[in-house]
């Protein structure tokens, strides 16, 4: 019997957890399409304070949670919740954290600016969705990120993780989106290094700014997916430049979309041996 083909699924936001929007309609329906289509799916998004975890039904996976990140010579403990979306048979994820994800907001403050440690954040949510899927043991053929606060997954997967097994054959995409924000994520250099990351492998994502984030998950990613109807021109030439696999914009008012995606991923996964 052929094994199924597996796809990871990172998450800036899904809806019905936060408020809908481009990303969010797209983490709640693509991996739901996904399963559907007799692929294997994990989905992970951050638990940001303002999910209310009582209506959404979340529930702290003990045998996950226990494992300490360390970011700037400062333990962190992970925290692991579940929660599932019944009408759609998935489960999803949340990577949390009391000191980093228990304010009532997600990535900007009253005014509309990033919070002073989104950096950490960002490392955190990362290093965090990586180690919790080595914990699972579930080898992804497909890693697929949405968002930029997931934009270090493909610098993580290609250096400091890419020796474990679970990873070495993973393609990691990258969907780039109409999420850029004002201002910068700052010491990216300090924050994102630990042990398997070189700094020269850090340096195109060093200044913080979003152009910085898609330039830096751009060179280390396998493949890319428009998910916007427009995306920033200069962004949109650096990845045509790279000459990797590129799949244009699809509408998501129909399922349409999610047979191009997973057209796409079977292109980039090799055929599965029976095992």
């Amino acid at each position: 019997m052929a094994r199924k083909k597996r796809v990871l699924f990172v998450c800036q936001e899904i809806t019905p957890f936060l408020e809908e929007t481009e990303i969010g309609k797209i983490g709640r329906y693509l991996p739901q399409g996904t399963q559907e289509r007799k692929k294997e799916i994990r989905t992970f998004m951050p638990r940001y304070g303002y999910i209310n975890e009582r209506r959404s039904q979340l529930h702290e996976v003990v045998r996950l949670s226990g494992l300490n990140l360390i970011i700037d010579g400062t333990d962190h403990p992970l925290i692991i919740k579940v929660a599932s979306i019944q009408q759609a048979r998935m489960q999803v994820y949340f990577i949390d954290n009391d000191d980093y994800f228990h304010r009532k907001a997600l990535l900007f403050d009253e005014e509309g600016k990033l919070f002073e440690d989104n950096n950490e954040r960002l490392v955190f949510f990362n290093r965090g969705t990586l180690e919790i899927v080595k914990k699972l043991g579930w080898a992804p053929g497909i890693i697929h990120c949405h968002g930029w606060f997931s934009s270090l997954l493909p610098l993580y997967v290609k250096t400091a993780y890419h020796s474990n097994p679970l990873f070495s054959d993973a393609k990691v995409v990258l969907s780039v989106y109409n999420d850029r924000f004002k201002g910068k994520l700052r010491e990216m250099e300090r924050y994102m290094s630990f042990p398997g990351v070189e700094k020269k492998a850090i340096r195109v994502y060093r200044k913080g700014t979003w152009k910085d984030l898609m330039f830096g998950a751009i060179a280390y990613a396998d493949a890319f997916i428009q998910g916007s109807p427009t995306i920033d021109p200069e962004v949109n030439a650096v990845i045509k430049a790279t000459g990797k696999p590129f799949l244009p914009f699809h509408s998501t008012e129909t399922d349409g979309y999610i047979d191009a995606y997973n057209d796409f991923y079977d292109s980039l996964m090799p055929s599965e041996d029976d095992v």
